[in-house]
This record gives structure tokens, sequence and C-alpha cells, in this order.
């Protein structure tokens, strides 16, 4: 019996369990994918290192599966992605090892822990669901489990789609932009952004780019959430955000006049991955195994299109909302792990007048 029919599983919650609420989600069908009944039972205790804003609702997750799994244990450590990937590298290189997975909000901290070689491969069956190469580590060394793609939230009373450039180079020299946008350019998705602008355009493009928005009047804000906000409000026309956030907005206020826009094949239309990897020298590899492919179950995905708003990572989960797919969007052809890569992009914006 399926975990969707009207008799369920006692162990495994109702879809509804699975599922956040809000104008965004009703009316959504049943997520197609793999089925957490069908997969392996998880069994025994599991060192998580689970960093990035977004770890408590990935948390919430763990807990329904430690529900699920009464055999199951979940021992976690949370901070920064960032700092968890260099704990990691630390103890890899001095035999610790801790943490038998490592769930990052960022590709560019899994990247790290990548290059550093303190990773075992994922089997073929945990990356398996992935329904996009770019979103797998190279040698399988981290799999993604939630996307969020850049984008520019729009207010609908200001600007229509057709006024928003098709790249990001374009909008220093718009006029219909200049002095009404918003960004956050202390924030880690933005230093992402600027990363992936200096690796495809070079460091004197995005110098250059990030000197001519802040001389037009580009707005600053301490988050992208505030900068979602702010035009939803009419205080911007437009701004620069992960793509949830406008989401986040419209779910809780659905009249709210904000639309998104996408850029096509630049900075401006990256799509960043929270993802899973196995840690190096973890004694319990085919759990580790086994809990990425619950976390890239019909259940988890639903879970985090629903609930954080991100992008499914598996092809039978649509995103929320009447986004566009990730199929139909254009993201940068870029190695994720390269934005690892953090130090030049630091002292570039520092030259540019828009460091932290």
């Amino acid at each position: 019996m399926g975990l969707f029919d009207n008799e369920q599983s006692a162990e495994i919650p109702s879809l509804s369990e699975f599922r956040g609420s809000g104008t965004l989600v009703e009316g959504r069908p049943a997520p197609g994918g793999t089925s957490i009944e069908e997969l392996p039972d998880l069994s025994g205790d599991l060192a998580l290192y689970i960093g990035g804003g977004e770890g408590g609702i990935y948390y919430d997750f763990v807990e329904m599966l430690q529900n699920i799994y009464p055999d199951f244990t979940v021992h976690s450590s949370s901070n920064s992605s960032s700092s968890l990937a260099q704990t990691i590298v630390e103890e890899v290189d001095a035999g610790a090892t801790e943490a038998d997975v490592f769930w990052s909000i960022d590709a560019s901290s899994l990247g790290f822990v990548a290059d550093n070689d303190a990773y075992e491969p994922l089997s073929d069956a945990a990356t398996g669901p992935v329904g996009n190469s770019q979103f797998v580590g190279d040698d399988s060394a981290w799999a993604g489990i939630a996307g969020r793609a850049r984008a520019v939230p729009y207010n609908t009373n200001e600007l229509s789609a057709s006024d928003i450039p098709s790249t990001v180079q374009e909008f220093p020299e718009t006029s219909a932009l200049q002095g009404t946008m918003g960004w956050a350019p202390t924030y880690g998705a933005f230093k992402s952004f600027v990363t992936a602008m200096r690796l495809i355009e070079g460091e004197d493009a995005a110098r250059q780019w990030l000197v001519d928005m802040r001389e037009a009047g580009t707005e600053r804000y301490g988050n992208e959430f505030d900068v979602s906000q702010s035009v939803a409000d009419e205080e911007l026309t437009a701004g620069f955000a992960n793509h949830y956030y406008a989401m986040r907005v419209k779910n809780g206020r659905p009249d709210a006049p904000i639309d998104l826009a996408f850029t096509e094949g630049d900075a401006g239309a990256l799509i960043n991955v929270a993802g899973a990897m196995k840690v190096k020298g973890t004694q319990r590899g085919e759990l580790v195994d086994n809990f990425v492919r619950h976390l890239l179950s019909a259940e988890a995905q639903e879970f985090f299109a629903t609930v954080s708003f991100a992008y499914p990572m598996i092809s039978g989960v649509s995103p929320v909302g009447g986004l566009p797919t990730i199929d139909e969007l254009s993201p940068p052809d870029i190695d994720l792990a390269e934005l690892s890569n953090l130090e030049p992009t630091l002292d570039l914006m520092d030259d540019a007048g828009v460091s932290g």
C-alpha cells in the first residue's frame, strides 16, 4: 500500500505532515519520486554536522525521520557551513573524524571539504535521484538537497517582466532601475553571486559592476528578505535576492505587488544548493547513503519545497507558486564547488566600496 493511499502506514505520517501551509501550497498534487516507505529503514546513530541559516528547517525533517524510525538517532552539531567545513577538514587531517555526514546550506562549503579530500563518495543510489548533474559533486562528493535561484524581485505596480534586463551586466545602464534597487552585500548568497560573476566575467568586470551599481544608488539592506519586503512595500522597484524570499512574502501576503524575474546564463541566474556529503573516515557509510536517499525522497523534497520554498532536486516534485522549473531556468555553466574560493571576492568587494 502506498503512502498516499487512503490507508496510511502507521509508522509514516500522512502527506499533510510533510507539507507546509499557506496560499502557495494549496491545491498541490501528491509528489512523485521514491517514497520513504520504499527505502530501507534507518537504524543506528548518525553524527550530523548541519550548517547554515536553513538548518532549523532541515533539522525539523531530521526529527521527523527519528520519529518514523525509533532505532535511528541523530547527534547534531550546528554552526555556519563555512565553520563546519573547516572543522571537518581539521578533524580529518588529525585522524579524529567526529562527523558522519555534513549537510551544508551552500555548495561552496561542500566544495571546500571536497577540495581538501575530506570526503568519501556517495553511492549511486544516494546521488541517483538528483535530476541535474550540475547538482552532484565530482566523484559523487556530494548531492544537492534543495536549490535556491538568484532572482530579481520587482514591484508589479511599477515594472513588468519586460522591464528587467536579461543579464545583470545591463542593470547599471537601465534608467528605470537606477536609484530604485536594493541589495544585501554582506549576505552570504550575495557573495556567492559576486564570486560567480568573478569566475564568469573576470575580476575587473565584477569589480566595475559593483562600482556602477553602487554609484547608481542601489540601497543597502542587511538581508535579502528585507530587500524583498521593501519591493512588496513599494519602497524599492526591484532588488537582488534568492528566489524564496519573494515566495515567503507572497505566501503570507498573497496580494502583495511582487513578482520575480530571472536573468539568463550569467551570475544573476546562479542556482546554488544545499547539499549533503559523507565525511572521510566515517564507520557508518551505508547509513549515510541511506540517510541521503531519505533527503531526496518524495516526502523530503515536498517538505523543503513547501516549508522553505526551495527548489526541489527531483523531477517528481514541483516548485511552489508557479515558479519556473529548474529546467526552464538558464543558470550559468559553472562548477558550484568553485564558489568556495571566496577570498578574491571579498577583496574586490572591498575595492568597490560595497563590503561589510
